[in-house]
């Protein structure tokens, strides 16, 4: 029975040692560097390759998107995106310079996959619809998250790897990204979304 258990008193020396060991700070606060980590490092700049490939595959691809919309809305989000993609590009090259590396781009499948999926949907669906503009809109929206994770997982890496002012480059793209999801998000419910309920 827990009545009858017994416990037995820790030693307080003991007790202070064990609530250093497990206090609240983190159990890895301190940052590394690129020399102490040469693994990561290589990983980072490799996912930075793989970024910079989907960056330049997307300034190819969103004119096709611009084209296949109906909406003046979704047409101007689009563009806008495409605009600030090829400044996504340039600060992706900032950041090889930056690391001292020359810019390489290494084709990245997820986005090639993405955009693939893009080009069905405007296959499928009836031109000049709603229908096909929401289509766009989860097409776009697919893409803006992956580059949202992509963007933060690696802003979140130059920290840890003190490359604080790599980390500030990423961090301007990451916001840039989140702000055109958003956007689109807004185009779909206040505007998009109904038109295609009504279309027959």
């Amino acid at each position: 029975m827990v009545k009858s258990m017994v416990v037995k008193e820790s030693n307080p020396t003991e007790h202070i040692m064990k609530t250093k060991d497990t206090g609240s700070d983190p159990k890895f606060a301190s940052k590394t560097t690129v020399d102490d980590s040469p693994a990561l490092n290589d990983l980072f700049k490799d996912s930075i390759a793989d970024l910079y490939w989907a960056e330049n595959h997307l300034v190819k691809a969103l004119p096709k998107m611009i084209s296949a919309a109906t909406a003046d809305s979704l047409k101007k989000a689009i563009t806008s995106h495409l605009e600030e993609t090829k400044t996504h590009v340039k600060r992706l090259e900032q950041v090889f310079e930056m690391m001292g590396e020359k810019a390489i781009a290494k084709k990245c499948d997820a986005m090639e996959g993405l955009t693939k999926e893009a080009e069905g949907i405007v296959e499928e669906t009836p031109p000049g619809t709603a229908t096909r503009d929401v289509g766009i809109i989860l097409a776009s929206q697919k893409v803006e998250h992956y580059e949202i994770a992509s963007y933060g997982g690696l802003h979140q890496l130059a920290i840890t790897l003190g490359l604080t002012d790599v980390a500030d480059v990423l961090a301007q793209t990451l916001e840039e990204e989140k702000l055109a999801d958003t956007k689109l998000t807004d185009i779909a419910e206040n505007e998009i979304n109904y038109n295609a309920a009504e279309e027959a």
